[in-house]
């Protein structure tokens, strides 16, 4: 059942006041670190003067004035910053105070507005077996808090499965430029079904991946028959909880999907950030700017 209006809003305004009061002058700056522009632009020519790089002159400036200039670049900063979000039936699930999709919103809004403070550009792709919406880049305050309302709304009304790989192909047709791709998803699809166009994706964007999760994904509660359904298909299975082996295999499986994930991201060299509904997550954001700003120092 889809979330009033007023709920929504709600909802919407508690994320505005955490993602504002977590964003900070450190986290800022690790982001401008971590993020950089495209290249360089060109900014203007002024008269040459002692010390200066000769290779800077412009000669043709030079030529005409009988004085030696120089051009002077500067990075060109601006970034488009483009957040794909799954918003499957299986996001809307949650155990411990808050959903998937709720998650997936505080986060995107948290990077959308350090994004945002570096004069970024910010769009969103939300996508379950389907484009559920698209809204393209741009920059401004307001533009986050839609972001991050219609990624709550949509998980609300969502169903049915999960296609990344429609997600990515239709990245790919609308973002012919390099772009910084957050990809935030429970990655519960196979990789098999996205693994190519993924690495694909990766080589011509900036591309990171946010794993999403909860903690009854990975271990099943002592209780008793439980009927279980599988949110993206909506079939129906009766479950004996209270058989250790049960909880042993359901633990396992889980186990073992998880590692063969990070096995694939590992291969493929995507960067990664997990998030689990349980967990606070501020400081894994900062942990993965500070890492990522390394590799590139």
């Amino acid at each position: 059942m889809a979330m009033d209006v007023k709920e929504l809003m709600a909802k919407v305004g508690r994320i505005r006041i955490l993602t504002n009061r977590l964003i900070d002058d450190q986290l800022a700056g690790d982001y401008h670190s971590t993020f950089k522009g495209q290249g360089v632009e060109f900014d203007e020519v002024r008269p040459y003067t002692v010390g200066d790089d000769v290779r800077s002159i412009d000669w043709n400036v030079t030529a005409r004035t009988g004085v030696p200039y120089i051009k002077r670049f500067s990075e060109e900063r601006e970034l488009t910053i483009l957040f794909l979000v799954d918003v499957s039936g299986s996001q809307s699930y949650g155990s411990r105070g808050r959903t998937k999709s709720e998650l997936a919103a505080e986060v995107t809004a948290l990077l959308a507005l350090t994004a945002i403070r570096n004069q970024d550009k910010v769009g969103l792709v939300l996508f379950s077996d389907r484009i559920v919406k698209y809204i393209p880049p741009r920059k401004g305050r307001d533009s986050v808090m839609r972001l991050a309302r219609e990624v709550l709304a949509a998980s609300e009304d969502a169903e049915g499965g999960t296609d990344i790989a429609g997600a990515l192909k239709f990245l790919n047709g609308v973002q012919k430029r390099k772009a910084v791709v957050f990809l935030v998803s429970d990655f519960l699809q196979p990789s098999e079904a996205y693994d190519r166009l993924l690495q694909a994706t990766a080589r011509h964007h900036d591309m990171i991946c946010l794993t999403v999760s909860d903690p009854a994904e990975s271990a099943l509660p002592d209780a008793g028959l439980v009927e279980l359904e599988d949110p993206e298909t909506g079939d129906l299975v009766l479950v004996d909880t209270s058989s250790d082996a049960v909880r042993r295999a359901f633990a396992r499986k889980a186990s073992e999907d998880r590692a063969a994930l990070s096995r694939f991201f590992v291969r493929s060299r995507i960067e990664t950030l997990e998030l689990a509904t349980d967990r606070p997550y501020i400081d894994s954001v900062r942990a993965l700017f500070r890492r990522r700003a390394k590799k590139r120092g």
